[in-house]
């Protein structure tokens, strides 16, 4: 193990790696089911559902494995958020377009992440996504990290926690319970939710304030004990408040993946006939905004989370980042192959590595775990959203500590990253961020007379990203 994973020169041991390997996987569990409901139209155990939610493992498994054996980093891949939810637009566009069903039309859009993932092997064989990396000034790619801290914090204490009521929703922690004015307009607000975000808020604080004492101890594993700490209080609140069985979804549960459905719907369904009936000039443009915001997400996450593990060298480059982007762009393929959008490495894993993992055997053991959650998803369902957001805010607010390698009196590193470091949690997009932080340093030096100091590749990058802003194509 330790010569295939080099576990010993990366200060590493195998239980620190498996342990940081299921942190990951607990933080970032809920695309699992999540990623078949947004791609589905949330039409739960259908044929189509049941395709995507067993591609869902399946590609999430093979990028992980590949970020394992290829580049031996901690990293886990998933079908990206926000990608799949465009990627669900596009499909309902391309039956707008070609009245062909939400089938045939889903078919069609894998075409669209085959092609985007063969052009991203291509560019990372050729080193030309590494050297779009190298691009990013170095003061940005500082920033990079708090910015995804901040995101992170942002989805643990938003996105993460979403509750309904007989009076709408969702309601979030944030924003409607902190948000409120009083208490009691909370509770007016939210109706019979109040109760349940109640829970939910002291559970996401007594998981986060778990975790803090561990760390402080130097407990290893402190995330995911913290986590499962934060999941047994939700649990006994949900059976002592609101006499609710926790675990009643499993008493009906089916632990049979559905390989049929998939075979049927999804697996090798790449739908050319029907690809064929888009029109070049919308193909095109689809296939340049998926590798735009995928390229970004994956460069901002890699380099993000890398930092924070101390894993850059003095250029602030990281070893191995091109078998890194390469198995990226495998995961991708083994979506459109199996069934689901396009396929990138998760912000999540952040919570992984703050749990010490530094190596491959992290990301092989979240692979695993994505594998068996075929057989034992009901068990992943159980967690609650409030423990996971303990892990979120607790790894989201350490990533802040890169702020002090920024040079503040250089406006032109202050400015792009205070840009960006606002703009991804509101954005909900790494790779815009990175993008509105490129223009702003290009735009910085050519107004301060540094116009020379601004590469070619960097110049490139922000007029691209200009025009995916302001070019309504």
């Amino acid at each position: 193990m330790d010569k295939l994973f080099k576990l010993k020169q990366n200060g590493t041991t195998v239980r620190t790696e498996i342990v940081a390997g299921l942190t990951t996987f607990m933080t970032m569990a809920y695309i699992i089911a999540l990623n078949p409901n947004l791609l589905t139209g949330f039409d739960v155990g259908s044929p189509l559902w049941n395709g995507v939610f067993l591609a869902t493992c399946i590609a999430s498994a093979v990028g992980t494995l590949a970020m394992a054996f290829l580049a031996n980093k901690p990293f886990v891949m998933a079908p990206g958020m926000g990608l799949n939810s465009f990627f669900a637009i596009v499909t309902a566009n391309i039956v707008a377009m070609t009245g062909m069903t939400y089938l045939e039309s889903f078919q069609s859009a894998l075409v669209i992440i085959f092609i985007e993932g063969i052009v991203f092997i291509v560019l990372s064989i050729f080193n030309v996504r590494e050297k779009i990396v190298e691009a990013i000034p170095l003061g940005v790619r500082l920033g990079i990290g708090p910015a995804i801290g901040l995101m992170l914090m942002n989805i643990g204490f938003g996105s993460n926690v979403s509750i309904y009521s007989e009076d709408g929703g969702p309601f979030y922690a944030m924003r409607d319970f902190f948000g409120s004015l009083t208490a009691k307009f909370a509770k007016d607000s939210m109706g019979s939710a109040y109760d349940v975000m109640v829970l939910s808020v002291v559970t996401m604080f007594i998981g986060l304030f778990v975790i803090i004492a561990l760390t402080h101890k130097k407990i290893k594993g402190s995330v995911l004990y913290g986590m499962l700490v934060a999941s047994v209080c939700y649990w006994a609140g949900e059976a002592i408040f609101f006499d609710t069985n926790p675990f009643e979804s499993l008493k009906s549960a089916s632990f049979v993946p559905p390989f049929k459905d998939m075979a049927d719907t999804t697996l090798f369904k790449l739908n050319f006939s029907g690809f064929a009936q888009i029109t070049w000039f919308t193909i095109v443009t689809l296939v340049i905004t998926f590798c735009i915001i995928d390229m970004f997400d994956t460069i901002g996450t890699l380099v993000g989370t890398a930092s924070r593990a101390k894993m850059l060298d003095k250029d602030g480059n990281m070893p191995n980042m091109k078998q890194a982007l390469l198995s990226d762009a495998i995961g991708t393929v083994a979506g459109s192959v199996t069934g689901t959008s396009t396929v990138t490495t998760f912000v999540e894993s952040a919570s992984g590595v703050e749990a010490g993992g530094r190596t491959g055997l992290t990301a092989v053991t979240a692979a695993i775990m994505f594998l068996l959650c075929m057989f034992i998803a009901p068990l992943a369902a159980v967690i609650p959203a409030p423990a996971t957001s303990s892990a979120l805010i607790y790894v989201g607010i350490l990533m802040f500590g890169n702020l002090k390698d920024i040079n503040f009196s250089d406006l032109s590193q202050l400015v792009p990253v205070a840009i960006m470091i606002l703009a991804m949690p509101i954005s909900g997009s790494i790779g815009h961020g990175i993008g509105l932080a490129l223009i702003s340093y290009t735009v910085i030096k050519i107004f301060t007379g540094k116009a020379k100091d601004v590469s070619i590749l960097t110049y490139v990058l922000s007029a691209i990203f200009l025009l995916k802003f302001f070019v309504p194509i």
